[in-house]
């Protein structure tokens, strides 16, 4: 049982909160609020998950007994969301409603026509998730740190503060937009970087295992999303696609220009060889270059630090960590044991080798003092 034996952290959230669709969010939700004590009720047309989420200490599952609730949450695909909304606002008149899909303008359009019903739904979009999918996915602090947007034009302001209620009472941040805005938005930070990373990942399914032999971190990390559920995303993608199509014609000019610069260096290096000069570089080869890659480095400064706050620039550590069971935890161990806070993490490990590469980002007045106690504790450090 949740919390047996210790004091339920106190949230204002009142239940019964029917959770419909035990996927990865409802699942998560409903583990987040069942901890903190909760009533939470299950919904799900899938009996298997629907079950598997009752197993983990989601929730009850929903019948005919069961009290009504004071709060639905859907949390089923986009392309379903409206009708499930709309249905939830019909049985449950006392309820508030609202939605986690991750397209709201749709959605809102759809419920705005149900007139006075309307004024209970509020849409919302928590920003996380994960590339694996489904109720055993599922964690009780998904969203701990993590942005709530809250959608509540149209809406009664106390269908709206048992929103944002729901978000901070799972750990979240609720973060006001309208609909339009918060789609364009998740097009640019979600959406057009799964199908990316998605293009990027298709780019080695031929490509020789000698090859793929040679894969580091960059890869891995600009790849690791290309693993999420190509149903699921499809559903997501169809329904924001004016901001996506959008972005993605931005994204092919950019790369045609790209292109247009690179590709006669190909030529001209080749001529180089065969000239016996080596000095020939096309014209606007490395212009080309150089202005994608600075726009780049000035897009990722923008993007907010950790809890959400102005981005800072950290120092990495870098330190070989060997492989064996519980050297990783020795590692975490002894920079505490240094009084050093790990702002941001990364391990690179290559196929074959006998240690891994840690990478330790930290705040740059620390970076020096942690290689030195470090180095007394029998780590070896690696200049970055």
């Amino acid at each position: 049982m949740p919390w047996q034996g210790v004091e339920a952290p106190r949230v204002s959230t009142k239940g019964p909160v029917l959770v419909i669709g035990t996927g990865l969010l409802g699942t998560s939700v409903a583990l987040a609020l069942t901890s903190a004590g909760v009533e939470v009720q299950l919904s799900d047309t899938s009996p298997t998950s629907l079950a598997l989420a009752r197993d983990m200490g989601a929730g009850q599952v929903c019948d005919a007994d069961s009290p009504e609730p004071a709060l639905v949450v859907v949390a089923t695909p986009p392309d379903v969301a409206a009708s499930v909304v709309l249905q939830a606002l019909r049985e449950h008149p006392q309820a508030v409603v609202t939605d986690v899909a991750s397209v709201k303008a749709r959605i809102a359009e759809q419920v705005a026509g149900a007139g006075e019903l309307a004024r209970r739904y509020v849409g919302s979009h928590p920003m996380a998730g994960r590339e694996r999918s489904g109720a055993g996915a599922a964690d009780s602090d998904l969203f701990v740190g993590r942005p709530w947007v809250v959608v509540g034009a149209g809406a009664d302001q106390s269908a709206e503060l048992a929103v944002r209620n729901l978000a901070v009472d799972v750990g979240a941040m609720p973060v006001r937009m309208e609909a339009a805005e918060q789609d364009a938005a998740v097009a640019a930070v979600s959406h057009v970087p799964q199908l990316v990373s998605s293009l990027l990942a298709a780019r080695l399914e031929t490509l020789p295992e000698s090859a793929l032999g040679l894969a580091g971190q960059g890869l891995r990390d600009t790849t690791r999303i290309a693993a999420s559920d190509p149903r699921l995303w499809a559903a997501i993608l169809v329904g924001n696609a004016g901001p996506v199509a959008d972005l993605l014609c931005e994204l092919r000019a950019d790369l045609d220009e790209l292109i247009e610069g690179i590709a006669p260096a190909a030529e001209t290096a080749g001529q180089g060889v065969a000239e016996g000069r080596v000095d020939l570089v096309a014209p606007g080869a490395v212009r080309a270059i150089t202005g994608v890659m600075t726009r780049g480095n000035a897009g990722h400064a923008r993007i907010p630090g950790k809890h959400g706050g102005a981005p800072r620039r950290y120092t990495e550590v870098q330190v070989l960590v060997p492989d064996r069971p519980g050297e990783l935890g020795r590692l975490f161990s002894d920079v505490g044991d240094a009084g050093v806070n790990i702002e941001d993490f990364a391990m690179e490990h290559s196929p074959g080798q006998s240690a891994g590469l840690a990478m330790l980002f930290v705040l740059p007045y620390s970076a020096q003092g942690l290689e030195a106690a470090l180095h007394e504790r029998g780590w070896r450090t690696v200049p970055s």
